[in-house]
């Protein structure tokens, strides 16, 4: 690496790693709902609510963190989302009940959002124009590998410092974040003075649209995505792969899917056309859910295995090329974290109505042997928005070459 792009590097890595912290805070729940419904007796419903805050606060709040974290400042922004985190961490180690806990989820998800929303262009501002694209795809590793972390340490740490103690740690974590973000990035510079607020923002954010197809691309991507994390312990169990090792195997497909974001921001790097990249990405989805839920793979566990594994390894090709088109597709520069805002929100509004949709499908045919054809329509409008997003992105550019001629 090049000496002049060694600083970049090195505020990429922290910001990156601070993503990573909060998508603990997301993922420290899963792993934990046995032992609250043993310790605290909170039923299904009020588990499955505080699962489902902090998507709730990403769909009413996503493009607003965007507006908020330009105007104080991407520095400033991630590090109050640290502090909410932290605290509201440390003190749902001492709830009692379940309703603390579901307002301290809720503060969580605002901490979430303020954190992560202006982390993607604070990377793009700190590396060379070359490297962003790449550099970005290492981004859209955050939640996999936080997702992957919670679901392979939790259980054992809960069994050693209980529930209140996994609270604690992760907010210890995001306390540690927080110091070495501020200690390592330096501060927001000066608003331009161009930047007539966030009225004129939003317009310009909601009135292209490129932030509609990239969101909209999000939204299909995420919907498959955690319909079939959310879901595979139940075709594990039943696989007989349950306790520790159906833990193993599912984040083990979490944490694969962190190799497709890599692969698409040195793809992108590279030249190579998005629209061949969320193809593939849409084509590898469609063939590996197929494998997981189909009837003729319902004897061949190991087969069912694999087609998960296919799904979310080259699927993460999918938020690793759309962070890294964002920069590219939002209107200007005062709009990237508008527009990463509008992502995340359509992302959370596909993760909260994918999983629910599957089930009420699942419920009715008996079993799961539809799952992949619902998924699959999703992933055949995912490729339809990809090559939208190809003609966007072709116009985008020849009117920026256009005006700087």
């Amino acid at each position: 690496m090049k000496p002049a792009a060694e600083p970049g590097a090195r505020i990429a890595l922290v910001v990156i790693l601070a993503g990573v912290a909060a998508a603990l805070h997301v993922a420290k729940l899963p792993p934990a709902v046995p032992v609250l419904q043993r310790e605290l007796g909170i039923t299904l419903v009020q588990a499955g609510f505080l699962l489902s805050l902090v998507q709730l606060a990403s769909m009413a709040l996503g493009i607003v963190a965007g507006l908020v974290g330009d105007g104080i400042g991407l520095r400033r922004s991630m590090l109050t989302g640290l502090g909410l985190l932290t605290a509201a961490g440390f003190a749902g180690g001492f709830a009692d009940g379940v309703q603390a806990l579901l307002l301290l989820r809720a503060v969580e998800g605002l901490g979430f959002l303020m954190t992560t929303v202006p982390a993607p262009t604070l990377i793009a501002r700190s590396v060379p124009p070359a490297s962003r694209t790449r550099v970005l795809g290492f981004w859209g590793t955050f939640m996999p590998l936080g997702t992957a972390l919670a679901l392979l340490t939790g259980p054992d740490v809960m069994a050693r410092i209980d529930w209140p103690g996994w609270w604690w740690l992760i907010a210890a974590i995001s306390l540690a974040m927080a110091v070495w973000l501020a200690l390592s990035v330096p501060p927001d510079p000066p608003r331009a003075g161009g930047d007539h607020g966030w009225p004129r923002r939003l317009r310009r954010t909601l009135g292209a649209r490129g932030p509609w197809l990239l969101a909209l691309t999000f939204a299909v991507y995420s919907a498959q995505w955690l319909s079939v994390i959310g879901f595979l312990p139940v075709l594990y169990a039943a696989s007989g792969w349950s306790g520790t090792l159906g833990a193993v195997l599912t984040a083990g497909v979490a944490a694969i899917n962190m190799v497709g974001n890599v692969a698409a921001g040195r793809l992108l790097s590279r030249g190579v056309a998005p629209r061949r990249v969320l193809w593939a990405a849409f084509g590898a989805m469609a063939l590996g859910v197929f494998l997981a839920f189909a009837t003729p793979t319902a004897q061949a566990p190991l087969l069912r295995y694999g087609g998960a594994l296919l799904f979310s390894c080259l699927g993460g090709m999918i938020p690793g090329a759309l962070f890294g088109l964002a920069p590219r597709l939002a209107p200007d520069v005062q709009t990237v974290s508008p527009t990463m805002g509008w992502m995340l929100q359509w992302s959370a509004i596909g993760q909260f109505v994918g999983p629910p949709f599957v089930a009420w499908v699942a419920s009715l045919a008996g079993g799961w042997q539809w799952t992949w054809l619902i998924l699959g329509s999703c992933s055949l409008c995912g490729a339809g928005l990809a090559w939208a997003l190809q003609r966007q992105l072709q116009r985008s550019e020849a009117q920026a070459g256009a005006a700087g001629a």
